[in-house]
């Protein structure tokens, strides 16, 4: 329970950041200009005893969505400076984003991440230190599903995406995608974010509606895709009418027919992008990565 509750305290301090509404009591938020900072999660142990360290972000800014290529701006060390990092970089707070596989002899070692955006340099450095230990309760409780009861039991959702994991595609043109996701314990159970109130229209707590939802984004990229339909968004906007999960009044929609989600994606400039489908309940996620090619 030390890890969870210090996980908790640190999600508690970083939702009350992340209210725009702090600013009228001398905070100062930004729609743009700001850094990306990394984020340490930390580290699971897996079944034949090596581990994974886990990583999220915060970008600072409320609007702006960074591309931060793997270089010098932004690696994990030593054995980089790719580990599997994102590229692109969604606003405000996005946990959970990736994990390091080390082995079981990784000891006091440690892997250090480094971004750089906006002339400011920031690291976050993982290890093993007991205080970091985490599970799927740490995960569930700091992504708002709760800290009682059904987070014991909740399993993660089930996803599925159709077609080949590497595409070739053309800019400015649509791209299909489908994926079906199903929560088969129904857990946690479906709970709507609470009314929208006109004195208050953020959240100040690390809470979320749950349900079934899928959303895909970007994770590798240099440039922004549009989705049809707007996708519901994976990071922590606490602002009430944001189509997010953590805004006032939010409810989860029902899922489609035969719970696939069809949506299209167009990439309006060539390059190599990484699009990531995620599930999430409201407390655990599952994803999966396609890479496209994009060409002229």
């Amino acid at each position: 329970m030390r890890a969870l509750g210090a996980a908790l305290v640190v999600a508690t301090l970083v939702g009350l950041a992340a209210d725009p509404a702090a600013g009228q009591a001398g905070r100062r938020y930004y729609d743009t200009g700001q850094e990306v900072v990394p984020a340490y999660e930390g580290w699971e142990q897996n079944d034949d005893g090596s581990f994974n360290l886990v990583f999220g972000t915060m970008n600072r800014n409320w609007r702006e969505e960074l591309h931060l290529p793997i270089g010098p701006d932004n690696s994990i060390e030593p054995g980089g400076p790719d580990q599997g990092q994102p590229t692109w970089f969604l606003p405000r707070r996005n946990r959970f984003l990736f994990r390091i596989h080390v082995p079981a002899d990784f000891g006091d070692k440690e892997l250090v991440w480094t971004l750089t955006s906006h002339g400011e340099t920031k690291r976050a450095y993982g290890t093993l230190k007991p205080d970091y230990y985490m599970d799927k309760n740490v995960r569930m409780a700091n992504n708002g599903g709760g800290i009682f009861g059904e987070i014991f039991v909740n399993e993660p959702p089930t996803l599925a995406v159709r077609g080949e994991s590497v595409r070739t595609v053309t800019a400015n043109e649509p791209v299909t995608l489908v994926a079906t996701a199903h929560d088969e314990d129904g857990l946690p159970a479906p709970r709507p974010m609470r009314p929208l109130d006109p004195a208050r229209p953020t959240s100040v707590a690390p809470v979320a509606a749950t349900g079934l939802r899928l959303s895909w984004f970007v994770y590798r990229g240099h440039a922004p895709v549009t989705f049809d339909p707007v996708q519901i968004k994976v990071w922590e906007d606490t602002r009430a009418n944001s189509n997010s999960p953590w805004g006032a009044g939010w409810m989860t929609p029902e899922p489609p027919v035969d719970n696939t989600w069809v949506a299209q994606a167009t990439f309006s400039q060539p390059g190599t992008y990484v699009l990531r489908c995620i599930a999430h309940d409201g407390g655990l996620t599952t994803h999966e990565d396609v890479t496209f090619i994009v060409t002229e």
